[in-house]
């Protein structure tokens, strides 16, 4: 469905992948990225978020957390970064972005709280007293304070497999009596994921159980004497979500796909964000009647089914690897010239493949294709 979408909106994203591959620019295995698209979908975001009142902070690890697209995004005017695990965090404190979160998905182990906490981080999402303590340690050897924002969940929440945490409610008395003994610390917000996921069946965003959650948590905190400034309700944020995320009285949202006009919503609506990347492969081989090409940048949920092939771009059925197996190759539904370029869209998490990623710029106007900077899947340029 999104290579629909792409080919539909963003053709020339499409070609000039092809082209800058023919001509020896890129490899395959490598994910093309439309800067020009990409910050317009980002300044589109940021104006609605404006206009409603609400805050943004960004998410790149999905984009291999790309540096320099975080230093373009703070100079469209973005608060910072959301970091879901501390390897990124790592990455945009050496570039000396600014970070408005982190913690959410995977906790700072304790070896890094301290260099992270001295950085500035704005609110570090915690899901356990004990991490709490350590923070408040911390604190208290450099005579600061620091702000926490509380994950919580309720009982008939959707909390996906490999992320399971969280503060209870029923635990949220003791959290507070716990927190109001530390001078240190400060609970700044409350959260969950995913509070929001796209319905197919319905093509809207709708809110999850988690979202409900979140509100339960911020009245009871609330009762407990706890003004909580940041209600952050994450997943499918992107400019058509911005007003639901108000609707509930959310203060922060986190674009990530939304970004690069790829959320699922993306790939069955016409959404405000324009398709902004593309995955470049190359036919490495035939096999029966199969070809296969270079694979790597594979990611379980893509829900990928065909491929674009040659300058031609004849369409071919996809055939991904098992879901046991390492991602050497992507097969296709027929037999091809080695060497001629394939091109796919689909869901990606690039830190999780070992793809390059390859920004460019001038897209819309063929002539002056302009290959900014090339990185791998983890925000190091080579």
């Amino acid at each position: 469905m999104l290579l629909q979408k792409t080919r539909e909106r963003n053709e020339k994203l499409i070609k000039a992948a092809i082209r800058l591959h023919q001509e020896g620019k890129i490899r395959p295995d490598a994910y093309v990225v439309d800067l020009d698209c990409l910050l317009y979908n980002a300044k589109v975001m940021l104006e609605e978020s404006k206009r409603l009142g609400l805050h943004l902070y960004f998410m790149l690890k999905q984009l291999g957390r790309n540096p320099y697209i975080a230093k373009e995004l703070i100079a469209l005017g973005y608060e910072g970064a959301v970091v879901v695990d501390y390897k990124e965090a790592k990455i945009m404190m050496e570039h000396q972005i600014p970070i408005g979160n982190v913690g959410h998905l995977v906790q700072v182990p304790e070896q890094l709280l301290e260099e992270m906490i001295l950085y500035g981080v704005e609110l570090i999402t915690v899901y356990s007293l004990e991490k709490i303590k350590s923070i408040q340690k911390i604190c208290q050897k450099h005579k600061i304070k620091q702000k926490i924002m509380l994950r919580v969940f309720a009982d008939e929440d959707l909390i996906y497999s490999g992320q399971t945490a969280g503060f209870h409610l029923d635990e949220l008395e003791l959290v507070v009596s716990e927190i109001k003994s530390m001078g240190e610390i400060e609970i700044g917000g409350v959260t969950s994921f995913p509070t929001l996921l796209f319905q197919e069946e319905t093509q809207e965003i709708f809110p999850t159980e988690n979202l409900y959650t979140v509100l339960k948590a911020k009245a009871i905190l609330m009762e407990y004497g706890i003004t909580v400034e940041q209600i952050n309700l994450p997943s499918a944020t992107c400019t058509s979500s911005l007003k639901t995320i108000k609707e509930y009285g959310g203060t922060h949202g986190e674009p990530g796909h939304g970004l690069t006009g790829t959320t699922p919503a993306h790939a069955l609506c016409d959404l405000e964000e324009i398709p902004a990347v593309v995955y470049v492969s190359e036919i490495s081989h035939n096999f029966g009647l199969q070809a296969y090409c270079y694979g790597g940048g594979h990611y379980r949920r893509s829900r990928a089914k065909s491929a674009l092939v040659g300058m031609d771009m004849e369409e071919a059925d996809l055939i991904l690897p098992d879901l046991d197996s390492i991602d050497y190759h992507f097969g296709l539904g027929r037999n091809f010239k080695v060497g001629e370029t394939v091109v796919m869209a689909f869901r990606y998490q690039m830190f999780v493949t070992r793809s390059d990623v390859v920004l460019v710029r001038n897209i819309q106007n063929e002539e002056q294709l302009d290959v900014v900077a090339i990185y791998d899947s983890l925000g190091r340029e080579l």
